[in-house]
């Protein structure tokens, strides 16, 4: 069997992998606070047929040596976590971080996990939830049935206005969380990350505190994705792929020659 095709063979699926990759930041270029992935690639092991350095004579070794690599694969996708452009919505529970940091939610198994999805609403007790799931935002606060309005400081204090009462009253204070590895979170859907070995232990503060971003209300993070970029890419991984279709179809035409000729 010519080993070419089996190198084209693992070109051919990395290739599809990286489209995968690509395509999905295509669907997510909506979603609000996705951050977009890119595949990162490796070459196999290679077998040595000749040592660079190996004696050649008595006096002599050889400048250079043979090595025949075995194809290249997809080892990771790592997530890019620069900033979204920022979306005007003049919804008061819709909070942007701007900067580094996650918002913190209450998974139903009991663990937190972490978002740049600020979407949030209330569910019938009150409470600050996702928009999604309904997961509750941490720390959990209520917002008050009479409450009128609701405002949110630079620094994550929530405060309402309540009917009858001339200054707002403060239910909470928004916390946010940052990692050493941001590219180590573990993505879980839902607009969700969960902490890993990798990404380290999360630094908890407050909003604009020792480096951490600032709350805006009324505004959302996009996506970050570049679609045009995402489509240039598209095209580059296509053309990649083609040409290690043609390298399969050129094997087979030599060993159909061969195999006619003798």
């Amino acid at each position: 069997m010519n080993p070419a095709l089996w190198i084209s063979k693992t070109g051919l699926d990395a290739q599809q992998t990286d489209i995968s990759v690509i395509s999905n930041n295509l669907a997510n270029a909506s979603t609000v606070g996705y951050k977009k992935s890119r595949a990162v690639f490796e070459d196999l092991l290679y077998q040595n047929i000749n040592q660079p350095g190996g004696r050649s004579s008595q006096d002599t070794e050889m400048p250079s040596g043979l090595m025949l690599g075995a194809g290249a694969k997809v080892v990771a996708n790592q997530k890019n976590f620069s900033q979204g452009n920022m979306l005007t919505t003049e919804n008061s529970l819709d909070w942007m971080i701007s900067g580094s940091g996650f918002f913190e939610v209450l998974q139903p198994d009991g663990n937190i996990a972490y978002s740049r999805n600020g979407q949030f609403t209330t569910d019938g007790d009150g409470r600050v939830v996702t928009s999604g799931a309904g997961y509750v935002v941490q720390p959990e606060m209520n917002v008050p049935d009479d409450a009128q309005s609701i405002t949110v400081s630079q620094d994550g204090e929530v405060s309402v206005r309540v009917a009858g009462q001339a200054d707002n009253v403060v239910i909470g204070q928004i916390t946010i969380s940052d990692f050493i590895n941001p590219s180590g979170l573990e993505p879980i859907g839902q607009n969700l990350y969960t902490e890993t070995a990798v990404s380290g232990a999360p630094v908890q503060g407050n909003p604009g505190v020792d480096g951490l971003g600032t709350i805006i209300q009324g505004s959302l993070e996009t996506s970050n994705v570049n679609v045009t970029e995402e489509l240039v890419n598209l095209i580059e991984t296509q053309r990649v792929y083609e040409m290690n279709s043609k390298v399969i179809s050129a094997v087979d035409e030599m060993m159909s020659y061969i195999n006619q000729q003798l």
